[in-house]
């Protein structure tokens, strides 16, 4: 996982005098954005369940940039209930979260990173292609309150006229944008369930202007 700080004390320092040229993006705005997740659980035996899990995100970015400035967006993931049982099984845990976001049309990506969440020291983000992938390594139980960390991506503007916008990864069960391990108990066995979601329907989570 990539440290911020070293970045932020230079940043510091250099905030006045960018301000004085009047090369800051302007401040932020943060829109709070519900999402639906269309989800499969696929059993190793057994047909497949599907179910709906509902989360939140908050997004953080500006609502207008320069073409070629350098601006940051945040999204933080609001808190969620792990559920204790999903189409009558009961729900053990969860592992192996992985978050996937695409890298915005109209930018480049400079930088990524995570903070905060559930579990800090268990978070790491990637770049694979064109998306960043947060991934979220512990195992949370089942009704227990989950909150995957915030993804910083500092971005640079692209063509002057185009919108950037923001959203969570994932068309369909074959290409998701969150996945994780579900861990059920059957009997006196638990199954490990790889379980797929994408937003049905898609939502924007930030938009910004180029100009």
């Amino acid at each position: 996982m990539k440290t911020r700080s070293a970045l932020t004390r230079v940043s510091t320092v250099l905030a006045g005098g960018l301000a004085t040229a009047g090369l800051l993006a302007p401040p932020a705005s943060a829109a709070d954005t519900s999402l639906s997740l269309a989800c499969q659980a696929t059993p190793p035996i057994g047909s497949a369940q599907n179910f709906t899990l509902h989360a939140a995100v908050t997004a953080t970015a500006p609502q207008t940039v320069a073409a070629g400035s350098q601006f940051s967006v945040t999204l933080a993931p609001d808190p969620l209930t792990v559920p204790t049982s999903v189409s009558g099984y009961t729900l053990q845990s969860i592992s192996n979260i992985q978050l996937t976001v695409p890298v915005p049309a109209n930018t480049t990506l400079v930088d990524e990173s995570v903070s905060g969440g559930t579990d800090p020291g268990s978070a790491s983000v990637t770049v694979n292609g064109g998306n960043v992938v947060v991934k979220l390594s512990s195992s949370i139980a089942g009704g227990s309150t989950l909150t995957l960390p915030a993804l910083t991506l500092d971005l640079t503007a692209g063509t002057s006229g185009s919108t950037v916008q923001t959203a969570l990864g994932g068309t369909d069960y074959s290409n998701p944008g969150l996945t994780f391990t579900a861990t059920v108990p059957i009997a006196f066995f638990t199954v490990d369930v790889p379980t797929a979601c994408f937003p049905s329907p898609q939502a924007v989570l930030s938009s910004t202007s180029v100009s």
